[in-house]
């Protein structure tokens, strides 16, 4: 063969396969899915992401299927908060100009909960609390007006935040006391190291109209509780690390407490039961039912995972279930949460990120979803 039609030949192949690339390389069109519609069973699951803590996520689940729905971006140490009306998240976090160090830059950051797309963003004071994420680190008013952030440096202050204006409306000092537990459209409390509750009331303009320091109402020596209370309404139910319950009800100007209960008898006490984890229990609104993640252990494994789960009726105080999570080759639970329909699901937080579904009624399990995030902590219903 000439060196000519060889030549040819070389450049008629590669035509060919310059169109074949060419074929396979068509540019696609590019779209943003919408999420489902408002399910009572999305579950939002914080993950604070403790291998790379700067790189923190919220993953969405369907309870009612296999999967992840989406995710949100969440900075390093987040607070979350979904509004009353399902339709927005708002995320409190850091970021660092190089990424794990340089200029801090703290913001809550609103996302689009039909997108999971970021709609905006709102400078706050750099001093959010970076702490393994509770509840209460970044909450909502009733109304959802009023976002309230909670900051250590380690002197520790709430600023708050209008979401009509997306403006912070000012910074209070609540005098060593920590967190924001909302009561009504106007009104936070705190928790005090001495076992006070210190109750804060806005004014129109978000800035402290009026403050009220209760008589202690935790044996912080004795009986110390947990930060991640459950709570209906305006009343916060908070377990304490030897196993009682005490209700607040933070409606009015100064706290009304209820009397302590126990969860355990004298007998399972003296055995080392305990309630344990990261977010020990959860409260089915409806029926008034308190679930509790409970493991057998000394003082001080109060961050110990949960090897049973106990139900409770609240107007009783009667025990009326108990799960050996083992019975279902479930792993123990490092946090649990329920959700709030007539049909209600109960969901955990294994020691290795999975995230269990389980009938509320029964405590059959339904489904797992395998390895949620890296270190998943909280989980939230919308």
């Amino acid at each position: 063969m000439s060196r000519k039609w060889k030549w040819a030949l070389l450049m008629a192949g590669s035509a060919a396969i310059s169109a074949q690339v060419l074929a396979v390389e068509k540019a696609e069109d590019l779209t943003i899915a919408k999420m489902p519609p408002f399910s009572p069973h999305h579950l939002y699951v914080v993950d604070v992401n403790f291998s790379s803590m700067t790189d923190a996520r919220t993953y969405v689940l369907d309870a009612n299927r296999e999967g992840i729905l989406g995710q949100i971006n969440a900075g390093f140490a987040p607070g979350l908060a979904i509004s009353p009306d399902h339709k927005t998240s708002y995320v409190a976090t850091s970021y660092f100009a190089r990424g794990s160090h340089g200029t801090r830059t703290d913001v809550v950051e609103m996302t689009d909960n039909t997108t999971l797309q970021i709609t905006g963003e709102i400078v706050i004071p750099a001093k959010h609390a970076q702490s393994v994420p509770s509840p209460y680190n970044t909450s909502l008013s009733k109304d959802g007006k009023w976002l309230y952030v909670s900051n250590i440096t380690p002197a520790t202050s709430v600023t708050v935040v209008d979401t009509a204006t997306h403006k912070v409306a000012g910074e209070i000092d609540t005098d060593g006391c920590v967190l924001a537990y909302p009561s009504g459209n106007d009104r936070f409390t705190a928790l005090c190291e001495s076992g006070k509750a210190l109750t804060v009331v806005l004014g129109a303009n978000g800035k402290e109209k009026s403050r009220k320091l209760s008589e202690p109402f935790i044996d912080v020596a004795k009986d110390p509780a947990f930060v991640n209370a459950s709570r209906s309404g305006n009343t916060y139910w908070f377990t304490t690390f030897n196993g009682n319950v005490r209700s607040a009800d933070f409606s009015g100007a100064a706290p009304v407490f209820g009397a302590s209960w126990p969860l355990v008898t004298a007998d399972e006490a003296k055995a080392g039961w305990r309630p344990g984890g990261l977010q020990q229990t959860a409260l089915h609104v409806p029926t008034q039912r308190l679930y509790v993640a409970m493991h057998e252990g000394g003082p001080d494994t109060h961050k110990d995972p949960a090897s049973e789960v106990w139900v409770f009726d609240l107007k009783t105080h009667k025990r009326i279930a108990r799960w050996k999570l083992a019975d279902q080759k479930i792993d123990p639970l490092l946090s649990i949460q329920v959700s709030e329909d007539a049909h209600p699901l109960f969901y955990g937080i294994t020691t290795t990120s999975d995230v269990i579904v389980a009938d509320a009624a029964t405590g059959k399990l339904q489904r797992v979803h395998k390895q949620i995030g890296s270190t998943a902590s909280l989980l939230m219903n919308p």
